[in-house]
């Protein structure tokens, strides 16, 4: 597995990169956003998964990010940055980031994120021989259908692409489909508790699905929300919903 980091640092940047080696991946360097895309597009050994860095010289962290989205939109993407406001962490998960770690990090923690994501990227790829209990492939409701083999989604005829995360709440919703979802219950199951990740990147998250799913995203009728709990998938829309706030 090859992982490319993105970092300015040198030190930190040599640091993770014996450490990742010791863990058996095949680590590739870049210190800026154009040599990381440079580095990216090397036909010959394909990035299994990226660590970006915000603070770059030039291109910024998030230009990368959506720079490297244009070429891969499935490439699982963990951010890691000394910058902690939440709005932050919002623009890098707009830009297409999977997760966000701040600095100082432990990296055990690291080390654990990295081999999950692409754990779940591989489970993705060899999903060629179906099994009876095996978890649907696509799945549609309004005008809308779900590739989860290709991270596309068609609304009316549009396909967009959904990056890892992205599918990975979608699903979620999808297969819990009439329930409601506490934000705790998200952040275990989608986020396997990752402690930077809050209600507020739920929220964003779901914001942007719903630009994408929803006729009027300020008036949701599939993915809806329930005041002071979480959110609740509908495959049908229903016109009113016993303690859901419709937002």
């Amino acid at each position: 597995m090859r992982i490319l980091i993105v970092e300015d640092e040198d030190a930190l940047a040599d640091g993770l990169k014996f450490n990742f080696e010791q863990e058996g991946y095949d680590v590739v360097l870049a210190g800026d956003g154009p040599t990381a895309l440079e580095r990216f597009r090397d036909e010959h050994a394909p990035v299994d998964l990226v660590i970006l860095d915000l603070m770059l010289p030039g291109m910024s962290g998030y230009e990368t990010c959506r720079a490297l989205r244009m070429l891969d939109d499935q490439v699982p993407i963990i951010v890691l940055s000394a910058r902690s406001l939440s709005e932050d962490r919002a623009q890098a998960f707009d830009a297409g980031t999977d997760q966000y770690l701040t600095k100082p990090f432990a990296l055990p923690e690291l080390l654990v994120r990295v081999r999950k994501l692409i754990e779940r990227r591989g489970s993705n790829r060899n999903s060629e021989s179906p099994r009876p209990d095996q978890r649907p492939r696509s799945y549609e409701f309004g005008n809308v259908q779900v590739d989860f083999d290709t991270f596309q989604i068609t609304v009316g005829g549009k396909t967009h692409a959904l990056t890892t995360q992205e599918v990975e709440l979608l699903r979620y919703f999808i297969e819990n489909e009439g329930r409601v979802l506490p934000r705790l219950q998200i952040l275990e199951d989608v986020w396997d508790h990752n402690p930077d990740v809050t209600a507020r990147t739920i929220d964003n998250f779901v914001m942007r699905l719903r630009k994408l799913i929803e006729p009027d995203p300020a008036e949701p009728r599939h993915i809806l929300s329930v005041r002071g709990t979480g959110y609740r998938f509908v495959k049908v829309p229903v016109n009113t919903i016993p303690n859901a706030e419709m937002t």
